[in-house]
């Protein structure tokens, strides 16, 4: 049946990692070591870039304007200059205010020169850096992923059914854009690969009770989970918030015959209790017959006695009792 597993929480998680070990750090991928990492770009406050932009236009246009005046007056010389003057100066103006940025709450700017990482800008609002460097925005914002339901063969080779969701943030920008192709598809292939292989490693169903299981031991497989995404997204700079299982199942083409196996525990597991149940009142009430003498019974009876009560306590139905008219041993 599907069983949704408690959230894992990073905390955890690395409770989890430290508990188990280095054996168990050795079954997580090795990534490659970044080649890159985030640091603050240089860049100024917008609004006075801005300023100074306008008035630049303002200035270059206003040039303009008398260099035409002047021109009409006779002085040639004087109107080319102004004219060229105020035209470069309105250009220029227009070249740095192409170094303006507007930075979104929960959004960053990867700033490159010339193909070099020059910085990150996470400061929001109106921020100016130099105009001859590209701009690449990246959302800092926190991201959930739900993979699709996953067919895999568990420990045992039965096949079950999975799906999980991530919850995620971009914490190195650097990392994200020159680690990676593409952050958003490699943490989409990387979750489905640590599901895949947390599914593979452990049986839906332990048969032996100190083994872990993927229904079983839902918190400890979730943990797992968490060390083992965690581990694969450190390249693209990611970190794994929370992690949690959506779908657990068999498959469709088992399930009927794994849900009469569940059955078949269930009533073992109960018939034992109740077993355990009726030996206790069976002995505690020979112990109190025996302690106040209500009557005395050779080894004989007590089997009797004791079959009879082992009888009405652990049958489905209700007990037909047999009166005895004649005395003890009729």
């Amino acid at each position: 049946m599907p069983k949704t597993p408690p959230t894992t929480t990073p905390d955890r998680a690395a409770a989890a990692a430290a508990a188990n070990g280095p054996a168990a750090d050795g079954d997580l991928p090795e990534m490659p070591k970044p080649r890159v990492r985030e640091f603050a770009a240089n860049s100024i406050g917008g609004g006075l870039a801005l300023l100074l932009g306008l008035i630049g236009l303002l200035a270059g246009a206003g040039l303009v304007v008398l260099g035409a005046g002047a021109g009409s007056d006779g002085s040639t010389g004087t109107a080319v200059g102004l004219i060229i003057l105020g035209v470069l100066l309105f250009l220029g103006s227009i070249f740095a205010m192409a170094g303006l940025n507007m930075v979104a709450p929960g959004e960053a700017r990867v700033v490159q020169l010339f193909g070099r990482y020059t910085g990150t800008i996470r400061t929001d609002g109106l921020r100016w850096v130099n105009p001859l460097t590209t701009r690449q925005k990246v959302s800092t914002r926190v991201r959930n992923h739900e993979t699709a339901v996953l067919k895999v063969n568990d420990a045992y080779g039965n096949p079950v059914e999975l799906a999980a969701v991530v919850v995620w943030k971009v914490e190195d920008t650097a990392q994200a854009v020159f680690e990676v192709d593409d952050f958003l598809e490699f943490v989409s292939t990387q979750t489905e690969a640590a599901v895949r292989h947390i599914a593979i490693e452990y049986p839906y169903d332990a048969y032996d009770e100190e083994a872990l299981s993927l229904r079983g031991n839902a918190e400890e497989i979730t943990e797992k989970l968490a060390v083992e995404l965690s581990a694969r997204v450190q390249a693209a700079g990611v970190r794994i918030i929370e992690s949690r299982f959506t779908h657990l199942a068999y498959a469709p083409e088992i399930a009927s015959a794994m849900l009469q196996r569940q059955q078949a525990g269930a009533v073992v597991a109960a018939r034992r209790q109740i077993v355990d149940g009726a030996v206790g009142m069976v002995e505690a009430a020979l112990s109190r017959i025996t302690e106040q003498g209500i009557v005395e019974l050779d080894e004989e009876r007590k089997a009797a006695m004791v079959s009879n009560l082992m009888v009405v306590l652990c049958g489905d139905r209700s007990p037909q009792p047999v009166l005895n008219t004649g005395g003890l041993y009729q």
